[in-house]
């Protein structure tokens, strides 16, 4: 073979690779490759190991912990524990990732660094990595060479793609550092919308958890972490619940837990122990709902408040918002300006009030059953004799909890 002749094929290798892909299936493979690592994250690190709540049959868990090794570099242990210390430590300056105590632009551009500077914390892997795979092919081969996986991708891509296929690599890997490290623990604790009012900054990016397999619903999956289900609105997608309700047909997935669905006895008058009982379980939905009819009273005011106060349009702004925050969160100049709202409106007042005393039934972890119960109903009588419209329709709706 004449060198001219050499030179045509390794240029033509360089360009095209073992299996010459066309562009577009270039980025068909890409977006799938991609695209099973999110799925990998979302459904073995994530519900599985961080949170335990699903179990995965040995196929599917050894897969994924091997398709994590060969396209991030992840250890189980490491993202497991530092995920756990997150929860623990959520936006304190103990959290490994927070925006809140280190800045969204940290975050965004420094997830990653930030990430393996706390993998390096002992302390936090002995207290938070337990439970995670300890094996002889974890302690010999995925822990212990974890560059390697990466490394032997960087030569596969390249033999199987050519020079594109360096490329292909370098999105492979910016890819959870930008989707998980950057929008989730960013984005997600600085900029979306909240359906429950948890005790932490946590949003829900989009409402279609589809790029990112689920994990942009970050405020349902705060307010209940071991929830396998990640989306609780009918408008909601989660594409990695659909993952695992799937492998559970298969047999490869038992689903331990999810996130309580409020169920309603439309007929039911009297609050009982299990009306008790449903509102403790359902308190998120209850507070996200009572939270509603807040927004509500506020809007029935809101003409009073113009006419007669004649109070400025972005203190009723303001105030609105803060009228539907936990009460436990507002700071002091918060609560001043409620106060101040408040000498205009004694309907807004007993609305928040009525919040304040209804969150404190689930914190009184002293008193008995019966003295609970005697409370609810207390709360719920005088709601109902409070002549405010919007506290009437919560009230009777809380004594329909089944």
């Amino acid at each position: 073979m004449s060198f001219s002749n050499i030179l045509h094929s390794v240029l033509e290798f360089l360009n095209t690779g073992l299996i010459g892909l066309s562009g577009w299936e270039v980025v068909l493979y890409t977006l799938v490759v991609t695209h099973i690592t999110i799925a990998s994250v979302t459904i073995y690190l994530h519900r599985h190991q961080a949170h335990r709540a699903l179990e995965l049959h040995a196929i599917p868990s050894h897969f994924f912990r091997f398709w994590l090794w060969l396209t991030t570099g992840q250890v189980t242990k490491e993202w497991a524990a530092i995920h756990r210390k997150h929860h623990a430590k959520c936006d304190t300056e103990e959290d490994p990732h927070s925006p809140v105590t280190r800045g969204i632009k940290k975050v965004l551009l420094e997830g990653a660094e930030l990430y393996r500077a706390e993998s390096k914390n002992l302390e936090t892997m002995a207290k938070y990595g337990h439970g995670t795979p300890d094996d002889w092919i974890e302690r010999n081969l995925y822990t212990k060479y974890s560059w390697f996986g990466v490394a032997a991708l960087l030569v596969i891509n390249f033999v199987l793609f050519g020079v594109i296929g360096i490329t292909i690599w370098a999105i492979q890997m910016l890819w959870i550092p930008i989707t998980a490290a950057g929008i989730i623990n960013g984005l997600g604790h600085w900029w979306g919308y909240r359906n429950y009012d948890c005790s932490d900054a946590a949003t829900n990016v989009f409402p279609w958890g589809i790029l990112i397999g689920g994990e942009e619903l970050h405020n349902n999956h705060h307010t209940h972490a071991t929830s396998a289900k990640l989306s609780s609105k009918w408008y909601e997608i989660d594409l990695g619940w659909g993952y695992i309700r799937a492998l559970e047909m298969l047999g490869l997935a038992k689903v331990k837990k999810v996130a309580p669905e409020p169920k309603f006895a439309k007929d039911k008058v009297v609050a009982d122990l299990e009306t008790l009982q449903s509102v403790i379980t359902n308190r998120y939905d209850v507070m996200a709902k009572y939270a509603k009819s807040v927004k509500h009273a506020f809007r029935e005011e809101l003409d009073h408040l113009k006419d007669k106060a004649q109070l400025e349009k972005r203190f009723l702004k303001s105030s609105r918002k803060l009228l539907q925050r936990e009460p436990g969160k507002l700071e002091l100049v918060h609560k001043q300006q409620l106060i101040e709202l408040f000498k205009h409106s004694k309907a807004l007042e007993t609305m928040h009030q009525m919040r304040v005393e209804l969150g404190a039934i689930w914190e009184r972890s002293h008193s008995t059953r019966d003295q609970l119960l005697q409370q609810l109903q207390d709360w719920c009588a005088r709601a109902e004799a409070s002549g405010i419209k919007s506290l009437q329709e919560f009230s009777l709706r809380l004594r329909s909890y089944a």
